[in-house]
């Protein structure tokens, strides 16, 4: 049967996602990979969420093996809620703020089901995490790109932007600006305090919602930390957690804490989609929060995940450092570096002579949604040992190479 035809036109421009493609190769034993932005295993607390875990089956089998709440389990919802007031000053949430989803790309999800249509308006990073763009796109509407500077998002740019949507008559199909202020996924990079208070002075002159994304707030390795957005200004911002990077991915639970007008919408939308989150994951991290500061628990992990990043620094300018035209940041946290080549350099071109070298990485051009950059590439340094960081990018310095020397004609020009 020719399927084809019955598809929806969702299911017809669905793209496959690159790094989800990427962690099928990096099961060979030889690849040293840093495309995924997976967490060391090592750092789960998989003994004492064992613990718990036979605890709540036997003892709390009524709640966990059951249907939950579509709004979500109000013992992990109180217990997130003590963790903001005590690590990052958020006061004022309350368990009708928030709702409980599948990982923070459900959340994405129903951000775009809620508020999105076709004839929407909705900005994003340039580049821009891609799990983000997927769940958008999904809604088809047009996507503003803004220009990421080594400090985020340029909001001069997107107010630029908007002052042509006004001119246009069609402000009002402006829905939200979707952020990671901190540690960005790609780059790394970091929105500072006075960007951030422009931006919510742009959401207050131009009438939108800001979309914050905050996986790698918790993972400050060095610096100062800087109020969430959604501290700073909680009526016109929604914000998304997960316990994906702070706890292990696999319990897939996100968090969306938002005005409750607003709340109550998306958990409208959320029934529709699968009725709840899961109760037994709910209830196991609930209970590991309560009995642990996961956040002091996590000082081991960021000391390890800055080892890496320096030994990923150090090396990148031992094998880079005299390469004419290559950059790269430097994030204070977070889990990513964003390596820049010469315009000419396509690093998708690129990716099956790294695949021969046994290194992986995240081509660049995975991370726009039209006018896409081909020059620039994704490195993760929190999965790979030291040793791995070391050798793999002395084999992506032999990879650039070759693809320099193959290319040399487009190099000159």
């Amino acid at each position: 049967m020719n399927y084809e035809k019955k598809f929806s036109q969702v299911a017809k421009t669905a793209k496959v996602n690159i790094i989800r493609e990427l962690l099928k190769v990096a099961s060979d034993p030889e690849m040293i990979s840093f495309g995924g932005g997976v967490p060391d295993p090592e750092t789960f607390p998989r003994e004492e969420l064992g613990e718990i875990a036979a605890k709540i089956v036997q003892e709390e089998y009524k709640i966990t093996l059951q249907y939950g709440p579509s709004e979500g389990d109000n013992e992990l919802k109180n217990a997130y809620i003590n963790l903001l007031k005590k690590h990052e000053g958020i006061e004022g949430v309350s368990p009708e703020n928030m709702l409980v989803t599948v990982g923070s790309q459900q959340a994405l999800q129903l951000i775009g089901l809620t508020l999105l249509d076709e004839n929407s308006y909705c900005a994003v990073g340039k580049p821009v995490y891609l799990g983000a763009v997927s769940a958008f796109k999904q809604m088809f509407p047009k996507f503003l790109e803004i220009p990421l500077e080594d400090d985020g998002m340029n909001v001069d740019i997107l107010e630029e932007k908007l002052d042509e949507l006004v001119n246009r008559g069609e402000i009002d199909k402006f829905k939200f600006v979707y952020v990671v202020p901190t540690f960005q996924n790609p780059a790394g990079v970091t929105m500072p305090l006075q960007k951030r208070k422009k931006l919510i002075d742009l959401a207050h002159k131009y009438d939108f919602l800001i979309v914050e994304d905050d996986p790698y707030g918790s993972l400050r390795f060095e610096g100062e930390p800087i109020p969430s957005i959604y501290s700073l200004e909680p009526e016109r911002t929604i914000l998304l957690n997960t316990f994906s990077k702070i706890l292990c991915p696999g319990l897939r639970i996100g968090i969306i804490i938002a005005s409750t007008d607003l709340l109550r919408k998306l958990t409208i939308i959320k029934q529709g989609v699968d009725l709840c989150t899961p109760s037994l994951t709910q209830r196991l991290a609930a209970r590991y929060l309560q009995a642990h500061d996961r956040i002091e628990q996590l000082k081991p992990t960021l000391e390890l995940y800055k080892s890496k990043k320096d030994t990923m620094l150090d090396a990148l300018e031992k094998e880079f450092g005299g390469m004419k035209g290559v950059s790269w940041t430097r994030p204070e946290g977070g889990l990513f570096i964003w390596l820049t080549f010469p315009e000419w350099v396509d690093t998708m071109e690129m990716f099956e002579e790294a695949k021969k070298n046994k290194v992986l990485y995240v081509p660049g051009e995975a991370f726009y949604v039209n006018e896409v950059e081909k020059n620039h590439m994704r490195l993760s340094f929190c999965l790979p040992s030291h040793e791995e960081i070391n050798e793999g990018i002395r084999r992506l310095r032999k990879v650039a190479e070759n693809y320099v020397n193959a290319n040399s004609m487009r190099s000159k020009s």
